[in-house]
């Protein structure tokens, strides 16, 4: 295992050098610039702020700057916060974020699987199709549609929940609803999926001819193996949920990393912009490789390969 996590990580390297070099130039490319989206900026003002932040240098001096300050940790100055640093925006935004993301996890999980069970053990049957059903409308129905759904029928109309803002326990529940939601229709899926071929296979007949109960059966021999997709699932699934909290965070107005760096997509801070792809992209890296490690330790028959 060690030597797989090794190779792994090694992997990681270069994928990181892509990400970066292919975001630096892909921003700069962009028309516009962090001093003039959003007033006329006067000709000697804009020299000097260029020159401020070494922006008045050939590209390829900027490039090599920019990986010599990351190789040190250092993600550089933010050109739309005076005087704040693209470490202290991340630190400030990302434990938001990695909150909602937590809690959007727990409605998925305690959704998507209890359904997925359910729908499995009773195959074509009342559950299995309104389970289905859920599921289905649960992927068909976009983050950006069921968020003001929401919000106008628990915020507005029935003035049980805020819209907006972050700061007390029920403001939680709306963002962690949308953003569960969806991935608790993939895990049903999948769950319901694994199940039903592991409730077909041999050992589980043998099991109910021992007489063990229905209980036991689902829960002590199918559902480790009934799991299994599930646990694949889950790398791109917690990715999914963490960067899918950019369309959240600006719908509630929630002071988390996806709403600033949808802000520093509108002001060209190319910093922020930079330093949060860098942040979720190594995320997703790491996601997936406990996802495979756990999915070895769940399924003997798979290697370290």
């Amino acid at each position: 295992m060690l030597r797989f996590v090794f190779r792994r990580l090694l992997q990681v390297i270069p994928v990181l050098f892509v990400i970066v070099t292919a975001t630096f130039f892909m921003v700069r490319f962009v028309p516009g610039g962090p001093f003039t989206a959003e007033k006329a900026v006067p000709p000697e003002v804009l020299r000097n702020l260029e020159a401020h932040y070494g922006l008045d240098q050939p590209l390829w001096h900027q490039y090599l700057t920019y990986l010599g300050h990351l190789a040190r940790g250092d993600l550089g100055p933010s050109f739309k916060y005076a005087n704040r640093t693209v470490n202290e925006i991340i630190a400030d935004g990302f434990p938001v974020s990695l909150e909602l993301g937590g809690w959007a996890l727990l409605v998925a999980f305690t959704l998507g699987i209890p359904l997925g069970i359910a729908a499995a053990v009773k195959r074509n049957t009342a559950v299995d199709y309104v389970c289905s059903v859920v599921g289905l409308i649960g992927i068909c129905l976009p983050t950006f549609v069921l968020g003001p759904l929401l919000a106008l029928a628990f915020g507005i109309y029935l003035r049980w929940l805020n819209v907006s803002g972050w700061y007390g326990p029920a403001d939680r529940i709306l963002p962690a609803l949308t953003l569960g939601f969806v991935y608790a229709a993939y895990l049903m899926r999948l769950t319901r999926g694994g199940m039903l071929e592991v409730l077909h296979q041999d050992f589980i007949r043998t099991a109910r001819a021992k007489g063990a109960s229905e209980a036991r059966i689902v829960f002590h021999h199918a559902l480790r193996g009934g799991l299994l997709p599930v646990v694949a699932f889950l790398g791109p699934a917690i990715a999914g949920i963490l960067t899918g909290s950019f369309v959240i965070e600006t719908i509630f107005q929630i002071p988390g990393l996806g709403r600033q760096f949808v802000t520093s997509a509108f002001s060209r801070d190319y910093t922020v912009i930079l330093g949060t792809v860098i942040l979720y992209a190594a995320l997703i890296v790491g996601l997936n490789l406990v996802a495979d490690v756990v999915q070895v330790w769940l399924n003997p028959r798979l290697k370290f390969e």
